[in-house]
């Protein structure tokens, strides 16, 4: 299908950058760009009411344009109604595709559901393994168990006691000194972690 220009207000400077764009030329369809950019995004934007949705469609539009450059012939009007009939086009589509919801990215994997850790955050947590073990390991051996038992295996203060052949009171303070021993050998946050928790 031939896109039609009739606005007698087309001047042949426009015109040419066409020619040129038609022809491969791909500083004149940057050129263009430039020039109708902002007018396109300020249709975008009123349609839309986002500004990230209206980029996204402002940059849909000059795809489509470029892709149907060769289709468009000088018939007198301004080219920025035909990318304004694009950019309309493309909003509708959004809009009645459902796609209007708002979507965010997430790491989950639709497969499970699951939410997969980022490598920035496996990094920090093995750096803050390590720095919990070498802080065990600086440990009385009774403190270090009350620890593993509570924070790495899950077991409450009774059944720990039980474990450790302890009261729960005994547990308890034991708990609590390892814990200020440990500040002394890890990271404020890794210890927040230990507080939080007992």
């Amino acid at each position: 299908m031939t896109a039609v220009l009739t606005d007698l207000q087309e001047d042949s400077g426009t015109w040419s950058l066409v020619s040129s764009a038609q022809s491969g030329d791909m500083a004149a369809f940057g050129a263009l760009y430039r020039h109708y950019a902002p007018q396109v995004f300020g249709q975008c934007l009123t349609l839309t009411r986002d500004r990230v949705l209206a980029e996204d469609c402002t940059s849909e539009t000059f795809v489509r344009a470029l892709a149907r450059m060769d289709s468009l012939r000088y018939r007198g009007i301004d080219i920025g109604a035909w990318l304004g009939t694009i950019a309309r086009n493309i909003v509708l589509d959004h809009l009645k595709s459902g796609r209007s919801r708002r979507e965010v990215l997430t790491a989950e994997n639709p497969e499970t559901g699951a939410c997969e850790p980022q490598p920035d955050s496996i990094v920090l947590a093995d750096i803050a393994r390590a720095a919990v073990r070498a802080a065990l390991d600086n440990l009385d051996p009774s403190r270090r168990r009350c620890l593993v038992l509570r924070f790495f295996h899950g077991y409450s203060v009774v059944e720990t006691a039980r474990m450790m052949n302890r009261t729960p009171g005994a547990i308890k303070v034991l708990q609590h000194r390892a814990i200020r021993a440990l500040a002394f050998d890890i990271p404020s946050d890794i210890k927040e972690f230990f507080t939080a928790a007992s």
